[in-house]
């Protein structure tokens, strides 16, 4: 076989097959491809059509594929059965049936980061087999399901119109949702965890609760914080609320105090308590700290994620504990200068320490009159406070002066839109 042969699985589903001799076999049923990840990395993924699902008078038989051939005469298509070999009906490992496990399924277009639904599935035979190259999620994909295709295209002609069409390959497929299937793809948060959480959070918000869940577990510890970080509200609850407690609890630990209040905030209360018992120690009183303050006040809104100085400290110096402490840099808009008993005095950007002498210490160099909160101060002084002063990051104190957390710009933006979605 030397001629390659284009087609859809919406031209072959249902086709009836007949052997050389003319002898009816059945219809096309399903098609199962082998998703096996090639050893070399670089290798494209093609999955290869192993098997074909046939029904005759109201039975199912799978069959190995080797036996099938392709045809198209005329723009028909047409599948001959050379001696056929049945095989038992056992679930096949690292394999997939195209039309009960991807047609009509959410997968994730990596490239485009978002979520599409499979509309019909590209296969092409070659000498080497027969292979599944791509999935289309366009509107042409759709109409050809439904027959309609050609009958569309023929009214556009005259007006110049195209019917759209979008295909994926199969290199920049992942997540498809195998929820029926007897397999997992082993390498299915591969490609997702290079996305940024963000991306990452916006696709799991449009997939349904079961695809969700379970593409959520696949990711690495790390990367599932970052992401349940960056969720909606609504979204955040319905993972913590599924997931195992325990499983939760170590996700909670690898995110910010304050981002983990606002999420216990909402949860049911029985089910923030036992998560809190599950926290260790530390991480659950930083977050019982903040859960105590009421949401109208700028305690609720800090986080305790921030890095303090003394005064006494030469440039040079601070500069060198940094790099040894190697903060994450959501942690250092800005760094807070203390006396020797622990009271806030002043507050400077990394860019003015960067330029500042490195002999000189920061008490010479530091703002005499900066710009701070209480803790118990009202929430809405802040936007009002970092768009007179350009402020990154605004210092919270309590009474005593004594640093209890910092305001970050973000966080300030965060709850003007949550406000304002709720106008």
């Amino acid at each position: 076989m030397n001629t390659q042969i284009t087609f859809y699985y919406s031209q072959v589903s249902g086709l009836k097959i007949f052997s050389e001799n003319g002898v009816y076999i059945g219809r096309v049923k399903d098609l199962l491809v082998d998703v096996s990840r090639p050893r070399d990395p670089l290798e494209p993924v093609r999955p290869k059509l192993t098997a074909i699902k046939v029904r005759n008078e109201g039975q199912d038989h799978i069959y190995n594929f080797e036996g099938f051939s392709f045809r198209k005469v005329n723009r028909q298509h047409g599948i001959i059965c050379r001696p056929e070999l049945e095989i038992p009906d056992w679930p096949l490992v690292n394999s997939l049936w195209l039309g009960e496990n991807i047609l009509d399924k959410q997968i994730i277009d990596i490239n485009g980061r978002k979520v599409v639904r499979v509309n019909d599935i590209r296969l092409v035979q070659i000498a080497a087999g027969t292979y599944s190259i791509a999935v289309d999620v366009g509107i042409e994909g759709l109409l050809r399901r439904i027959g309609i295709e050609r009958p569309v295209k023929w009214l556009l002609n005259p007006f110049s119109g195209e019917v759209p069409d979008k295909y994926i390959l199969w290199d920049d497929i992942e997540a498809i949702d195998f929820t029926n299937a007897s397999i997992r793809l082993s390498t299915a948060s591969s490609k997702l965890n290079r996305l940024h959480p963000s991306d990452l959070a916006d696709i799991f918000e449009d997939l349904d609760v079961v695809a969700r869940h379970s593409l959520f577990e696949s990711l690495d510890e790390e990367k599932a914080a970052d992401v349940l970080e960056e969720l909606e509200p609504n979204a955040q609850v319905d993972i913590v609320e599924s997931l195992p407690v325990e499983k939760v609890a170590d996700l909670l630990e690898k995110m910010p105090a304050d981002e983990v209040a606002d999420i216990l905030d909402v949860v049911e209360e029985k089910r923030a308590e036992s998560l809190l018992r599950e926290m260790d120690k530390e991480s659950s009183d930083e977050v019982r700290e903040l859960l105590e303050y009421p949401e109208t006040r700028v305690g609720s809104l800090m986080t305790t994620d921030y890095y303090t100085f003394l005064q006494s400290k030469s440039v040079g110096e601070t500069l060198e504990e940094i790099r040894k402490l190697k903060p994450e840099p959501a942690h250092i808009y800005a760094i807070f200068i203390v006396d020797r008993y622990d009271h806030f005095r002043s507050v400077m950007t990394l860019g003015e320490l960067v330029v500042a002498d490195p002999a000189a210490t920061l008490k010479s160099i530091m703002k005499k009159d900066p710009v701070s909160v209480f803790d118990d101060d009202r929430i809405d002084i802040l936007a009002d406070l970092v768009s007179k002063y350009n402020l990154l990051a605004v210092p919270v104190i309590n009474q005593d002066r004594e640093m209890e957390g910092v305001v970050v710009i973000e966080d300030i933006v965060d709850d003007l839109l949550r406000k304002r979605k709720t106008l």
